[in-house]
């Protein structure tokens, strides 16, 4: 069975956020950039999967310009097995990646697609969905433990109730949360082992997919300054505030 993985390039979560100041983006001039955490545990996921003997292959795949060469690079040294650029130099909305991914499902012929639950930079939470609508199979999302057995996936998911345990046959679209496992650290040796897995690249185009951007962002601003907060004396000058800022 393959594996097929997205993993998207975005700042780096530990990075401070500067918007440009003419509110036209974020600047990303100099800082670090790496794999979307959520899609970073997908990975880790496939790759114990294919440790425990349920998959033969582990395939990544990003959607951008040569720039995200370095996250499948990345992929690669964590264990991928050789890795898919979906080249374009568009801002892709999440029901034309779920078309791009759908393109390439029917090339690879999967029996699991796991992507991780949602960007960090839009947390759209949606391109899994979508495929699996597209694709007309299965989905569980939000995971935070996977199990194979067969040609079923059982995945215990993170509602707001607490936890879902359900059942879905393969193949099926997976997306990850947080809490499903711990990422490995990758060594310089897989590092140097990477460089001659396969890279293969696809234009856009090839796959008959064009960008139907729908939405459009027009201005970008950062959060307001937090105004700087006072101390009271005593409960009733706290329930005075409070009702002179209209707040009970």
């Amino acid at each position: 069975m393959k594996i097929l993985v997205g993993i998207k390039r975005v700042v780096d979560y530990n990075v401070r956020i500067r918007v440009r100041p003419d509110g036209s983006g974020v600047d990303t001039d100099g800082v670090k950039m790496s794999i979307n955490p959520f899609d970073e545990i997908a990975l880790e996921e496939a790759l114990r999967i294919r440790e425990a003997g349920d998959a033969e292959e582990v395939i990544v795949v990003s959607l951008g310009g040569n720039e995200c060469q370095q996250q499948l690079r990345t992929g690669l040294a964590m264990g991928a097995d050789r890795a898919i650029q979906v080249d374009t130099a568009e801002k892709l909305q999440p029901l034309t990646l779920a078309r791009a991914f759908l393109k390439l499902v029917e090339k690879e012929q999967p029996g699991l697609v796991i992507l991780g639950k949602q960007a960090i930079d839009d947390d759209n939470s949606q391109t899994g969905q979508m495929l699996a609508a597209l694709w007309g199979r299965p989905q569980a999302t939000f995971a935070s433990a996977v199990t194979l057995s067969g040609t079923t996936a059982t995945v215990v998911r993170e509602v707001d109730a607490g936890l879902e345990t359900i059942a879905v046959d393969l193949p099926a679209v997976i997306t990850v949360d947080l809490r499903l496992n711990e990422p490995r650290f990758v060594k310089l040796p897989d590092i140097m082992k990477a460089k001659r897995k396969p890279l293969e690249v696809i234009a856009l185009a090839e796959l008959g997919i064009t960008s139907e951007n729908n939405l459009q962002v027009t201005h970008h601003a950062p959060p307001p300054v937090r105004a700087k907060g006072i101390m009271v004396e005593d409960t009733a000058q706290l329930v005075t505030e409070l009702k002179n800022r209209g707040l009970v």
